[in-house]
């Protein structure tokens, strides 16, 4: 064989090495829903799904669907009230977790998504964990990425929520609206225990702060606000669940985060002996500036468990 060639065939294999799977974005009715959601790798692949939390979208995935892609089916929903999905007036939507968890149940089952390791991150995990309760079955695994279920786990960050919560005022609702749902609070969601905060793409925050001005949203972040008290009467249920079926669960956490503290994810250990717990020196949106470690992590974890990877590829495509 000519050098020529030699260089060809390892040049080849390189760009194969490199190649990344596309990032596709798609739109599908569920529970009377127009769900926009983000996409990527092989039908037949083992299924992740990505689930965002408050203020963002999909696009916190970014990064992160084309790192797992090449082994995953990757999916990446935008929950109602945030990012591009949309609701139709006429839907007459109640803005709770409870039905958050629904319309994501229906979104699985419009795309047929049968059995999956969710990735679960702030709001993601009580709409996670509650698909995980009622069907226990077709979760393979979870990544928790600061998504807490555990009252350890609540920071002082939630003090004005708390507030709201114990007494649901119209004033108490008009200081969240003026502290939290502005660009500054925003961006402090994304900065706040971030060493150098500049690191943190604007455009994150930037999105976010669009999406919630459009007519009526920041009523369904309050909305949201207020019924975020259900979670915490289920972390309970989310915690039998844990001890009820030991899913196997990786808690990836920026350890400087306001609002869910590290205990939090020491705290799956208590049902879950064998979680696995990782801190990562940054804040609640740890993706952000530490995307390389998580997917790391994540590709480990996953593949230690006998779910996806290069090697175990041909065998588990069947079985997800």
């Amino acid at each position: 064989m000519s050098r020529a060639a030699v260089k060809r065939g390892a040049l080849s294999q390189r760009d194969a090495r490199l190649s990344v799977p596309p990032t596709s974005i798609h739109r599908v009715e569920a529970d009377g829903v127009r769900v926009f959601y983000r996409a990527a790798g092989e039908a037949n692949a083992p299924a992740v799904l990505l689930l965002h939390g408050f203020p963002t979208s999909s696009f916190m995935f970014r990064e992160l669907i084309p790192r797992l892609a090449s082994d995953y089916r990757v999916i990446a929903p935008d929950l109602p009230g945030f990012g591009f999905t949309e609701v139709p007036s006429e839907r007459n939507y109640l803005y709770s977790f409870d039905r958050l968890a629904l319309t994501i149940e229906a979104f699985t089952q419009a795309i047929n998504l049968k059995r999956y390791v969710i990735y679960v991150f702030d709001y993601g995990a009580p709409t996670g964990f509650r698909l995980a309760m009622a069907h226990p079955e077709r979760v393979a695994a979870i990544v928790s990425q600061n998504g807490n279920a555990y009252g350890e786990g609540l920071g002082e960050a939630w003090g004005p929520i708390r507030k709201y919560w114990s007494s649901p005022t119209a004033e108490n609702r008009d200081i969240l609206r003026k502290t939290i749902l502005t660009e500054g609070g925003t961006r402090w969601q994304y900065t706040e225990g971030v060493a150098n905060p500049e690191s943190v793409p604007p455009e994150s925050y930037t999105l976010d702060v669009a999406l919630f001005e459009r007519p009526g949203n920041k009523e369904i972040q309050l909305d949201l606000f207020l019924d975020y008290a259900s979670n915490i009467k289920l972390y309970p249920r989310f915690q039998e669940y844990f001890r009820t079926f030991k899913p196997p669960l990786l808690a990836i956490w920026g350890k400087n985060d306001p609002f869910f503290m590290p205990s939090g994810a020491e705290a799956f250990r208590k049902d879950i002996p064998n979680a696995q717990v990782q801190f990562l020196d940054t804040g609640h949106f740890a993706i952000e500036t530490h995307v390389t470690e998580i997917a790391a992590a994540m590709n480990k974890f996953l593949s230690v468990k006998g779910i996806g990877g290069r090697s175990q590829k041909s065998t588990h495509h069947r079985e997800m």
